[in-house]
């Protein structure tokens, strides 16, 4: 393969077919021991993007991953979600690379449709973070998940009922609860890398603020601090929720109140003067902004200072 070849894939079938697999025994989800690929994983780097969903644990001994500038060791069972349409980048760090052990669910959209788990999927956040920022499990959490994977394999190759498919989606919904609790854990063990990252965006925030640029372009989107800090917009998410008790934007506001606080309370700027200067538009939305989070007007909190 050239460098960066890209392999798309819209059906599992398809894949099925790639990876020299026998026929899936359902059009719709596949669940796949790693041992039984014979893609030819050695020749990297190599792209992937799949039309359906996957969730995998890899795991691969005395080698490394990287991904981008991010480099991951797969010593232990390491956990990614990839939702349709993400693309999937591998480059071997190492030049011998043993064949992987673990698994791989696929998902075709199609097979959630009319069961709850087609809108609540959406609400984890997981399938959207970036390859770099998956899921290292503990022995103990990975049993855990191996109890239920190999429940989801026993229905998959049980001849297909009207059942089958609320089992497994039972089931997938167990293994994503599961990973929710598990990136908690690890959003916590992992508390100084976060708050590193914390405190670079508060970095960002400062220079963006003292820049000038709130008036020219309003507030930073969350897709452009995290873009700043090099990590997904969904795990910057999750991050804050987990450090701050906050999303994004809530912290944005916070950041953008205390802003307004200071120049009320230490400048003789009109309020309409400092609307516009932390980027509103209009006075009516900045003093309902402030109202909210104070629950005083500017005026009212001006008034308070003297």
């Amino acid at each position: 393969m050239s460098n960066h070849q890209l392999f798309r894939f819209s059906t599992i079938t398809e894949y099925h077919r790639a990876a020299g697999l026998p026929k899936p025994a359902h059009p719709l989800i596949s669940l796949v021991r790693m041992e039984e690929l014979k893609l030819p994983i050695k020749e990297v780097p190599f792209r992937l993007i799949f039309d359906f969903y996957s969730i995998s644990l890899k795991k691969v001994q005395n080698a490394k991953f990287k991904y981008g500038q991010q480099a991951g060791d797969f010593d232990e069972g390491v956990l990614f979600f990839m939702a349709p349409g993400q693309l999937f980048g591998v480059d071997i760090v190492v030049d011998t690379l043993q064949r992987p052990e673990g698994w791989i669910i696929l998902i075709h959209p199609d097979f959630l449709w009319s069961t709850p788990l087609a809108k609540t999927i959406k609400q984890y956040e997981f399938f959207g973070y970036s390859v770099y920022e998956a899921l290292y499990l503990s022995d103990k959490e990975e049993n855990m998940l191996t109890v239920i994977v190999n429940q989801i394999e026993q229905e998959y190759h049980t001849n297909i009922d009207r059942f089958s498919q609320s089992v497994m989606i039972a089931q997938l919904e167990l293994l994503l609860t599961y990973s929710e609790r598990f990136y908690q854990r690890q959003f916590i063990t992992r508390k100084i890398a976060g708050h590193e990252l914390l405190t670079q965006m508060e970095d960002f925030l400062f220079n963006y603020f003292n820049s000038g640029a709130l008036a020219k372009q309003g507030l930073p989107s969350v897709t452009q601090i995290a873009e700043s800090l090099n990590i997904s917009p969904g795990y910057l998410s999750s991050l804050l929720k987990s450090l701050t008790g906050q999303s994004t934007q809530q912290h944005l506001h916070c950041k953008l109140i205390d802003l307004a606080k200071e120049k009320l309370s230490t400048t003789n700027l009109s309020v309409s003067e400092i609307a516009y200067e932390l980027g509103f538009e209009h006075l009516q939305s900045f003093s309902k902004l402030f109202k909210t989070k104070t629950s005083l007007s500017p005026l009212e909190f001006r008034h308070s200072f003297n």
